[in-house]
């Protein structure tokens, strides 16, 4: 996995093959067997956005993860252009290794315009100086844990406003950044963003049961995530990840998330459904 932001922005840097068609690298320290979602979105996003005038930047994007991602191979990704308007494209995006899909996307670009204008307030919460580092709270079960999770995500930090087990079944309100400076570029800190976005939401799903996402009985896997972005931020400065489970059934978790600047802007809003399945319920 990245362990800077350097190496994360390089993991989104794609090559290009041919007309609409781009080539993902995968992480030079492999920590999983499967490909970590938030890197097949960031990189479907990344390739989508090549395809469209750089005038208009992604104001919504919505992922299906099919199959589980070899890390161990690059991943194509061949872009479909469905719609260019004078004020919205679309894009279909899908992912394949060995032959067969692994993830779709679609992504809708729009051209800067002015509109009516309203958000939600930030709710109030401590600042990121004042919150837990989850590498701490991930350390607690010992030196290996913590290794483990520097080795894996080293390029973000992430601290808990209000720790999982304090939670009160309500989800996890988190204070996140990628750890260095991102290039000024808009797609390459929506792409990152995107990465992060991935990070923790189906862990919230699992508050209300006082589980944890790394809990040996849980089978958990991402099925499907949407991000709306509002407003311009940086993902490299801190942002507050507002998590909610509003429900729980036949296996799956849906979250939902708003995320907000340390300035108290409401700049995107995610979803997610993923699998949590208890081991014991496991078909076959």
């Amino acid at each position: 996995m990245p362990r800077s932001a350097d190496e994360l922005v390089e993991l989104l840097d794609l090559e290009t093959l041919d007309d609409n068609l781009f080539r993902g690298r995968q992480p030079t320290v492999k920590m999983r067997q499967r490909v970590f979602g938030g890197q097949v979105a960031a990189q479907a996003l990344v390739a989508g956005s090549h395809t469209v005038d750089p005038a208009y930047e992604a104001h919504s994007m919505h992922c299906y993860f099919l199959r589980p991602g070899d890390s161990e191979i690059p991943i194509l990704y061949d872009v479909e252009a469905i719609r260019d308007g004078r004020s919205f494209m679309t894009r279909r995006v899908v992912a394949r290794q060995h032959g067969r899909p692994i993830f779709y996307l679609t992504a809708n670009f729009q051209r800067a315009e002015e509109g009516l204008d309203h958000a939600d307030p930030m709710p109030d919460v401590p600042g990121p100086e004042e919150a837990m580092r989850l590498v701490d709270i991930v350390g607690s079960a010992g030196d290996d844990a913590r290794e483990r999770w520097e080795k894996e995500w080293a390029a973000l930090d992430v601290r808990y406003v209000v720790p999982p087990k304090d939670a009160e079944g309500h989800g996890a309100r988190l204070w996140i950044r990628v750890d260095g400076e991102l290039p000024e570029d808009r797609l390459t800190q929506l792409a990152t963003f995107t990465y992060a976005s991935d990070l923790t939401l189906l862990g919230a799903s699992l508050v209300p049961h006082g589980l944890l996402i790394g809990d040996p009985r849980i089978q958990p896997a991402s099925l499907d995530h949407a991000i709306w972005f509002h407003r311009p931020f940086r993902p490299d400065r801190w942002w507050l990840y507002d998590q909610a489970s509003p429900s729980a059934s036949g296996g799956r978790g849906f979250a939902t998330a708003r995320v907000f600047t340390e300035d108290g802007r409401l700049v995107a809003s995610v979803a997610q459904e993923g699998l949590i399945r208890l081991t014991a319920n496991k078909p076959g």
